[in-house]
């Protein structure tokens, strides 16, 4: 008889809760998958009186995860705590240096401290898996880290917030504006009370930042992703892409380019008929360019607790099946510091939303001072949008939507400083750069 796999898990919030019943309700499946059983024998909360829906009675409590980490019952340390600091920080070091596996959920986490994670995990010689960081059910991690093991990857880019991809859907099909999507998003439990973290772009900034490392062999650097959020967006915005054969959805993209990795996360037009743009709502998905393949594109739920919970079990079963990989595909030693790019050097198209003054040149300036930085154009379109102004364009303004091919972000910037100074526009420019399929 193979020894059981003795489990401890911290945290049993919604995420937690879910992997204990998981792992209590599939039992003799996962013993049959993995070669041998796997039981939850302890356990860490805040409150033990709380209840969750799960049957705990038989189980160890632990109220100090510290403690838990390091208590010789358990063989595996599962952290569903979250955040950066305290006390998730300590808990998986300490599980670490004691030499015991972990597996976690912790997104923050490892976009501060993953490579000193992987550096006492790779010197203990034990695992350390986060599939359930990226994209919740859905496999990224293991399909950069070990399905496409012996492929080159060239571009990862996706949508990494459910959230942000839920309120431009709204916005889209609903012509609500920001304000109004988000007050509903809250209502619904879509969005935070302070939902700055999620639209501002940041949580999809952590998620990058440990895709990239996986894909190019770099360390996990937060602050070396350009992050802008989705807070400009408008339905016009919204509207002029999809007349013009796009949708415009929060990415982040993460790519190998001749001057090194760029790494970004901004709202991005796409094209209606790729893969990307159909998903819609609180749905994830991510797109692997790969040398010798057609690009891949992974489709699911990013969030809720089973969905997450689906995840931290498939760590777990690796675990006891004793699968034990890199937790960024390589030895630590061999993963590139990575640096921030700066955004003026990337290339690619542009739409770009101008209220035009209606004066006698304004077109003609305008077409100046792009043709003096060199910038094509594929299509201009001048005329209200389904017959209505833009906020706040007053009268004598005229839209003019600009869509660009190939130039850089430098170039862009000049021209429209250049446009600006000439007084034939009002107000800020909109800037929204294109994603190639």
């Amino acid at each position: 008889m193979v020894a059981p796999l003795k489990v401890g898990v911290a945290g049993l919030g919604t995420v937690g809760s879910a992997v204990v019943a998981t792992l209590r309700e599939q039992k003799a499946m996962l013993a049959a998958r993995c070669g041998r059983p796997i039981e939850v024998v302890a356990v860490c909360a805040r409150s033990k009186t709380k209840k969750r829906g799960v049957d705990l009675r038989g189980t160890r409590w632990f109220s100090d995860p510290l403690k838990l980490a390091i208590d010789p019952s358990i063989d595996l340390f599962v952290e569903l705590m979250g955040g950066s600091g305290e006390p998730a920080k300590s808990a998986v070091e300490a599980a670490l240096a004691s030499g015991k596996a972990v597996v976690t959920a912790n997104k923050a986490l490892l976009a501060k401290h993953g490579v000193a994670l992987a550096r006492t995990a790779e010197k203990q010689k034990v695992a350390l898996n986060f599939e359930a960081a990226v994209c919740a059910a859905v496999p990224a991690i293991k399909t950069l880290r070990e399905g496409l093991a012996g492929n080159r990857i060239n571009r990862v880019y996706g949508i990494l917030n459910g959230t942000c991809n839920y309120m431009l859907t709204r916005m889209e099909r609903e012509k609500l504006s920001f304000e109004e999507c988000l007050k509903e998003a809250q209502r619904l439990g879509y969005a935070e009370a302070d939902p700055s973290f999620d639209i501002e772009g940041h949580d999809t900034a952590q998620k990058l930042s440990i895709l990239a490392s996986l894909a190019f062999g770099t360390q996990v650097n937060q602050s070396a992703v350009s992050v802008e959020g989705i807070t400009s967006i408008t339905p016009q915005d919204l509207a002029a892409a999809d007349e013009l054969g796009y949708r415009i959805k929060l990415l982040g993209v993460a790519a190998r380019t001749a001057k090194g990795i760029e790494q970004r996360v901004h709202p991005t037009m796409v094209r209606k008929d790729s893969p990307i743009a159909a998903v819609m709502g609180v749905t994830n998905a991510l797109t692997i360019d790969a040398d010798g393949i057609d690009p891949i594109t992974l489709v699911g739920p990013g969030a809720g607790g089973l969905a997450t919970a689906s995840a931290v079990v498939a760590d777990i079963a690796d675990m006891a099946r004793g699968v034990r990989t890199p937790p960024f595909g390589r030895p630590v030693a061999q993963l590139a510091v990575s640096h921030k790019a700066p955004m003026e050097r990337h290339e690619g198209g542009y739409y770009i939303r101008l209220l035009a003054r209606d004066l006698p040149g304004t077109a003609a300036a305008i077409a100046t001072r792009l043709a003096q930085q060199k910038i094509s154009l594929e299509s201009i379109v001048q005329r209200h949008l389904n017959g209505e102004p833009p906020a706040g364009s007053g009268k004598g303004a005229v839209p003019v939507i600009l869509m660009t091919y190939a130039t850089t972000e430098d170039a862009v910037r000049k021209a429209l400083a250049a446009v600006g100074r000439d007084r034939v526009i009002s107000g800020k420019p909109q800037v929204i750069r294109i994603e190639k399929n």
